[in-house]
């Protein structure tokens, strides 16, 4: 190949152009310009937004993190400003810095979702993504993406009413994946997002020198947290989950969970995915999407490559 070509590392989801295939997850890159100490966010495909509601959320009690081996347990709540304050406060900031987004938001009954999706519309947002997934908070959300006939309802009520990239971002903690990726495609979503956490707990029993205490709940004695499981640990579940519904659905996928490394990326695009979003990896390595894209810019000149395309057509596994 000529060092005159240039890669074309763009990718199209729908209506949405991306100029490479690295994302950032919901709910690790903040709002808009967080990170721009680390890395250059126009360098990268999109970012999505920190999960948003119709009103602000202050999210659930502490503690909501704990940091594992291998992966991070999170409770965080949804916690964020609320449509309205976003709207005012930070899309001038992704306009005026010229930053590719998705709004990822979340609501409790579809009329929320609906009301959400009409606020975007209204403001020309470009894609959205449905949270359908999360398992941390008490209504909404995980439960929305667990029933076929509730899906479709909720995905086809929020199409009738969003004309740009609407994307559902599906959750591992299903019986049948490959029928709700299918019911999100039928309902007329344009893309699919997954995976998002994984319901986990952490528990820590701490021995007292005088012993177990008799009330098991003491929490001098017991340290737990419920919540979402992330990271390198959950990346073979993600894997799998892509796989079983790229044979179902025709529409593009985004993949994730647990990438932090470019061998990540070309195993998601192996199974199946479209495009990768980083999670998790950011909070220890911040500027890793941005090198991502340079890795991915090397590996395809070594290798020959012009287009996406035609390095994801030979990774692609054939089913």
């Amino acid at each position: 190949m000529s060092n005159l070509i240039k890669l074309d590392t763009s990718v199209n989801i729908s209506k949405l152009k991306l100029k490479n295939p690295v994302l950032t997850a919901s709910g690790t890159f903040g709002y808009a310009n967080e990170y721009d100490d680390f890395m250059n966010v126009g360098n990268i495909g999109a970012i999505v937004t920190k999960g948003i509601t119709l009103n602000p959320r202050t999210g659930n009690p502490q503690p909501r993190i704990k940091e594992l081996k291998n992966g991070l347990i999170n409770s965080i709540g949804l916690e964020n400003i609320g449509i309205h304050n976003f709207i005012e406060k930070k899309l001038p900031v992704l306009r005026e810095n010229n930053i590719n987004f998705i709004i990822n938001i979340a609501g409790e009954s579809i009329k929320e979702y609906v009301e959400l999706a009409k606020i975007c519309q209204s403001n020309n947002i470009e894609a959205v993504e449905l949270n359908l997934s999360c398992p941390n908070v008490k209504s909404g959300c995980l439960e929305f993406g667990k029933d076929e006939e509730t899906l479709y309802k909720l995905v086809s009520e929020v199409r009738n009413c969003f004309n740009n990239t609407l994307i559902v971002k599906l959750s591992s903690n299903v019986s049948f994946p490959e029928k709700i990726a299918k019911t999100a495609e039928n309902a007329g979503a344009d893309a699919i997002s997954a995976i998002n956490t994984v319901k986990a707990m952490h528990v820590e029993v701490k021995i007292a020198a005088s012993g177990l205490s008799p009330a098991r709940n003491d929490n001098a004695i017991f340290e737990y947290i419920k919540g979402g499981l992330s990271g390198s640990c959950i990346k073979p579940l993600a894997l799998n989950f892509i796989y079983e519904i790229r044979q179902h659905v025709s529409i593009p996928i985004i993949g994730m969970g647990g990438i932090s490394c470019f061998q990540d990326m070309l195993e998601f695009f192996a199974v199946g995915a479209d495009a990768i979003q980083v999670g998790t990896a950011n909070f220890t390595h911040p500027d890793l999407s941005e090198t991502l894209v340079s890795e991915l810019n090397n590996f395809m000149k070594q290798q020959n490559y012009e287009s996406l395309a035609e390095l994801v057509k030979d990774l692609r596994y054939e089913y």
